[in-house]
């Protein structure tokens, strides 16, 4: 039911998105339009995964377990570097963003492209933190969907975590018994 009334509501909205993009940006690039579109994007992939959940029927813990809640921030982390960062996962990341150079064990430091669309991706691939986002969302799909599989990948997940952390410290203890 497309009117004219449609079409002068739609444009008021989109004068004052620029507008308001202006003001909040002051003079940046802010890509308020990119972040609203991944917002939006987030949204729907969570009422997808609670729609699946709710057709199979799967109850609704009263409250999450205490180990669950370990178990899933620890594999979070994990993956969520393993997809941001990552030397071995830069293919995934490359569409969107431009190699930089090295950045920690294992790690690169990316800069995310800077057009359209491709920035917000990139954005969001580079970073850990937003990362966490989707990947908690989408492990705690898991543990309602497919719990034992889950548990089991997210314990492997864990598993890297710890020994990542003692590959970390033994690298440093090394480093301080022989002065490096």
């Amino acid at each position: 039911m497309g009117t004219a009334t449609d079409g002068g509501v739609v444009a008021r909205l989109r004068r004052r998105l620029r507008r308001t993009e202006r003001t909040y940006s002051t003079g940046e690039d802010r890509p308020l339009h990119g972040y609203a579109a991944a917002m939006t994007a987030f949204g729907v992939y969570t009422a997808g995964w609670a729609a699946v959940v709710r057709m199979r029927g799967r109850p609704l813990p009263d409250r999450p377990e205490p180990w669950d809640v370990a178990l899933t921030a620890i594999a979070t982390f994990r993956l969520s570097r393993l997809l941001s960062k990552a030397s071995v996962t830069s293919p995934l990341r490359a569409p969107f963003t431009t190699f930089q150079g090295p950045e920690g064990p294992a790690e690169l430091h990316e800069e995310a492209q800077s057009e359209g669309a491709k920035a917000t991706v990139g954005e969001l691939v580079t970073c850990p933190f937003c990362m966490s986002v989707w990947v908690a969302s989408t492990l705690t799909a898991g543990q309602l969907l497919w719990p034992r599989a889950t548990r089991t990948a997210m314990g492997a997940l864990t598993a890297l975590a710890g020994a990542d952390a003692l590959q970390l410290t033994y690298s440093a203890l090394v480093a301080k018994t022989t002065g490096d």
